[in-house]
């Protein structure tokens, strides 16, 4: 058994983790024997198998890209509504 202590793992290693149980649950072991084997609790595992669970590798960056972008988008729309507020505020005169 590997210790990660500290280390986080790309996208991709983990959906290669996840196929790396797949593969070790077909030839017959437990889910536990397969997420020891890893080298991860089974906790992490579920949790990887809830967000991860059925992408391949490409998918899993364009996520990522995506989430990225939809947070700077997010952030972009935030600033401007502060902005017309202010501006708002201003025409008001309530400085």
């Amino acid at each position: 058994m590997t210790k990660m202590a500290g280390k986080r793992l790309t996208s991709e290693e983990i959906v290669a983790r996840l196929r790396q149980v797949e593969v070790l649950s077909s030839q017959g072991k437990t889910v536990a024997e397969a997420v020891r084997a890893i080298g991860v609790t089974e906790v992490t595992y579920y949790r990887w198998r809830k967000e991860y669970g059925g992408l391949k590798g490409d998918q899993v960056k364009r996520l990522k890209e995506l989430e990225a972008e939809n947070a700077r988008l997010r952030r972009a729309v935030s600033d401007l509504t502060l902005d017309k507020m202010i501006l708002a505020e201003a025409a008001r005169g309530n400085y």
